[in-house]
């Protein structure tokens, strides 16, 4: 197995020459690693690589991976995010990209409230269209963000979020990467804020989202590979959580695995 010491430094070396195509600086480009079914041991693996952002797409995985990882990294929630588990998520997480609607947004800062917190976030935009994906609509977004900017105080609103249709040519993602940049172009522009973050790009087309202008890119397989199997993550989990967690298929890039729920 290839050293993740130096597969980062290929993917680096691909976000770099995707930058300079796009006359952009490769400093303004940072790597969420997706450690989604993968134990505690790859989340410190990535820590000492140098990878200091985490992504999860489960409240219930994140709750036994962090404390039983010894790294310090910050932690994002890329997946979704139900209102019941608002509470644990701003108890485990430093930036969730995934809101992905105002009653959600407002959740979020009552419960930030009411435990102290202030929290980051992405607003999570469905630019494709496909009913099979979270997020809001493009036209949407706009009442979205002038209620966050004025009646949300306890959050920080850093910037959009959003998937591309999945496809064998990564080509097929630009034109969804560019209206989400333009979005937030857009947005930016008529409101008078800033929204810095476009989290955009997985493993499969990161090079064409950093083309399009993502500063965020969530990158799982491309760095730590094929997702483990069920029995990989039974044992990485605690005895207690073996015996309650509710599992759930997953099927992705590589074999069929369970993961939390």
């Amino acid at each position: 197995m290839r050293d993740l010491k130096e597969i980062l430094r290929e993917v680096r070396g691909k976000i770099a020459a995707a930058c300079a195509r796009a006359g952009r600086d490769p400093r303004n480009v940072e790597i969420v690693a997706v450690t989604k079914t993968h134990g505690a041991e790859t989340v410190d693996e990535a820590w000492e690589a140098g990878l200091t952002m985490i992504g999860e797409n489960k409240v219930q995985e994140a709750a036994w991976k962090k404390p039983a990882s010894k790294a310090g990294p910050s932690w994002h929630l890329i997946g979704h995010l139900q209102s019941n588990k608002v509470r644990p998520a701003l108890e485990l997480f430093d930036v969730i990209h995934s809101v992905d609607s105002l009653k959600l947004a407002e959740r979020i800062n009552t419960v930030a409230d009411a435990i102290g917190a202030h929290p980051r976030i992405l607003l999570e935009v469905n630019v494709s269209g496909e009913k099979s994906k979270s997020g809001m609509k493009p036209e949407e977004a706009e009442d979205v963000v002038s209620h966050i900017v004025s009646e949300c105080p306890r959050i920080t609103l850093d910037g959009l979020m959003t998937m591309a249709p999945f496809s064998e040519n990564k080509e097929d993602a630009r034109p969804y990467f560019r209206k989400l940049r333009e979005l937030r172009d857009a947005l930016e522009q008529k409101l008078s804020i800033g929204l810095p973050r476009l989290s955009m790009g997985m493993s499969g087309d990161y090079e064409v989202a950093v083309e399009e202008g993502a500063t965020w890119v969530r990158l799982g397989t491309v760095l730590f590979g094929e997702r483990p199997k069920i029995k990989a993550v039974r044992a990485a989990l605690p005895e207690e959580d073996n015996a309650s967690a509710g599992l759930d298929s997953y099927s992705g890039a590589g074999p069929t695995v369970k993961i939390l729920d």
